[in-house]
């Protein structure tokens, strides 16, 4: 059993997926790569100067993979299911569960009113500051729970705010993620330029 479940690998899910693997959480990321990046050229993502949306997403994928992530890549999500333990994916493939679900599938909210999270009056998902749902440890990302405001940086964060909840959760305390050169030299040794 997976401990997070992400449907969705644009910017929002795969953020998400980024920090919940790389600080111990067994993570898997279900993505039919109809992200909207692939229609996109980034001039606006503070520090990159400019870059194609697939190229980016390359990156991204393997930024993840780097850390182990579960990447299901071609494997959609049919439906979505809260269990006593956690969370029932149906997949092409069959099912998966986990403790926790992020849901970042752009602009679509048909899972997240399947799972019966709570919409606002302008029709996206009601998320918290954390990005949590009103489904306990459900949560919702990027364009699915902003109005017409859908940039990559924006999801990022989103996601990068659903996996440090879920890491607090898991570590019962407030949970940063922030690493020094050191920290990159131990991870990534050679690769890293420190300068």
């Amino acid at each position: 059993m997976a401990t997070v479940n992400v449907v969705g690998g644009g910017p929002a899910g795969l953020s998400t997926a980024l920090f919940t693997a790389k600080n111990g959480l067994d993570t898997t990321v279900f993505d039919t790569d109809e992200t909207w990046m692939h229609k996109a050229h980034l001039f606006n993502y503070p520090g990159i100067g400019s870059i194609d949306g697939s190229a980016y997403m390359e990156t991204l994928r393997d930024q993840v993979d780097e850390f182990g992530v579960d990447r299901r890549q071609g494997t959609g999500v049919t439906a979505v299911e809260s269990t006593a333990d956690g969370f029932t994916l149906s997949t092409d493939d069959g099912q998966s569960t986990a403790t926790y679900v992020v849901l970042a599938t752009g602009a679509d909210r048909d899972l997240a009113e399947e799972l019966g999270c709570t919409l606002t009056d302008e029709g996206v998902v009601d998320v918290d500051v954390t990005m949590e749902t009103s489904v306990e440890n459900a949560y919702a990302t990027g364009a699915m729970v902003r109005a017409e405001e859908w940039q990559a940086v924006i999801s990022a964060g989103d996601g990068a705010a659903a996996a440090l909840n879920i890491l607090s959760k898991e570590k019962g305390e407030h949970f940063h993620d922030f690493d020094t050169p050191a920290d990159a030299e131990e991870l990534f040794g050679s690769l890293v330029d420190t300068a």
